[in-house]
C-alpha cells in the first residue's frame, strides 16, 4: 500500500514538472502565437505608415515584440516623428509605441 501511495507521489511530481516546462512564454521569448500577432502588427503599422502622407516609409524601420511597436530610422522634421508615433498607436493590439524615430 506504502508503494502505490509513492508512486503516485512520484507520478504528481513528474506531471507537474511536465506542465511547468509547456509555459508558452516568458519576458524573454514569445510563444508562436505571440510572434504571429506581432507580425501581424507590424504588417497593419507599415502600411498604415504607408497610406499616411507626409511619412517617408523607406526610411522609418517597424518592429514589434509582444505588442510592443518600435519605430526607428529617420523622419525630416518633429511633426513627421510625433505623427508616425500617433498611426502606430491607432493600430488595434498595439500596447504601446517606443518612437526612436531620429529627426534629420
Amino acid at each position: 500500500m506504502r508503494r502505490i501511495s509513492l508512486i503516485r507521489v512520484f507520478a504528481a511530481v513528474v506531471m507537474i514538472g511536465a506542465f511547468a516546462g509547456c509555459t508558452s512564454s516568458n519576458r524573454t521569448t514569445e510563444s508562436t502565437g505571440e510572434y504571429v500577432d506581432d507580425a501581424s502588427i507590424t504588417t497593419k503599422v507599415k502600411a498604415a505608415i504607408l497610406n499616411e502622407p507626409g511619412l517617408k516609409t523607406l526610411q522609418i524601420g517597424v518592429e514589434t515584440y509582444k505588442n510592443v511597436v518600435q519605430l526607428s530610422g529617420f523622419v525630416d522634421n518633429p511633426q513627421s516623428k510625433t505623427r508616425a508615433g500617433e498611426v502606430a498607436a491607432s493600430i488595434p493590439g498595439v500596447k504601446s509605441v517606443r518612437n526612436d524615430l531620429t529627426v534629420k
